[in-house]
Formats: structure tokens, sequence, C-alpha cells
């Protein structure tokens, strides 16, 4: 396997974590020198398009919130988040690992997550640095 073919499986597997397949929207919130460039690269790869960013007008399947511990209120931000999403779509919450600066303790993200009206459903290890929370709004039973 050529170091080419190598770094593209890595890519996707980075993103494949996430659940992301080809042609979604991805608009990212919370960019800053912190975030993790393997994890950008690899989402853009398996969805064939751009991050859009936090100026995004237009409905989006996935929303990436990179969020530390000092950005402020969590609540707040998941609200916003969910905004621009289709009615299907999810959020990817990516907080530092344990143990890193700006680390956002599980119960708070729970605490958040829940008066926001949206449930947890996964947890990773999204990057080196970063753990990924998916969370979304509860289906509507008709």
């Amino acid at each position: 396997m050529s170091a080419t073919a190598g770094q593209a499986q890595s890519e996707r597997s980075l993103a494949d974590r996430l659940g992301l397949k080809a042609g979604q929207v991805v608009q990212e919130i919370g960019y800053d020198d912190d975030v993790d460039e393997e994890l950008r690269d690899s989402i853009e790869a398996v969805t064939g398009n751009e991050l859009a960013d936090e100026d995004y007008e237009d409905v989006v399947d996935i929303v990436l919130l990179w969020w530390r511990e000092e950005d402020g209120d969590l609540f707040e931000a998941l609200t916003d988040a969910m905004i621009p999403l289709d009615d299907a779509g999810q959020i990817w919450l990516l907080t530092p690992k344990a143990g890193r600066d700006g680390h956002v303790e599980p119960s708070d993200i729970g605490e958040a997550a829940q008066t926001a009206g949206l449930s947890q459903t996964s947890s990773i290890s999204a990057a080196k640095e970063w753990s990924g929370t998916r969370l979304v709004a509860p289906k509507v039973r008709k």
C-alpha cells in the first residue's frame, strides 16, 4: 500500500468514527488553533465538501462543535448549534480529553444537552486530544 493510500485510509477512519458520509454538509463552530487538523481533513475527504464556517446560512447535516470549558455557556452554544440542523441532523460536540486544558466534565455535557432537548447517543475518542459526544434531537413519534 502506498503512503497516500495509507493516509487516505487513516483519514477515512477518523471521519468514519463520526459516521459521516459522502455529500453531507458539516458546519464547524468553535474553530481555534488547537483543533485537530487531521480530523478536519478527514471530514472533508469523506464528505467531499469543505467544512462550512460559523456564518453559513443554509441547512446542515452535522454541526461539529469544538468546545472548551472556558468557551462560555454550553447550553447556549448547543441551542444555537441546533438552528441550522436538518430534521435528522446531529451535533458532534468535541471537547478536550480528560487531563487536557479546557476539559469539560461529562456531567456538564449531559446536563447542558438535556436542558437543550438533546439526547446523548454515543461518546468516542474523536482525535488524539479530543473526545466526541454525539447529540441528537429526540425523534417525534407520529
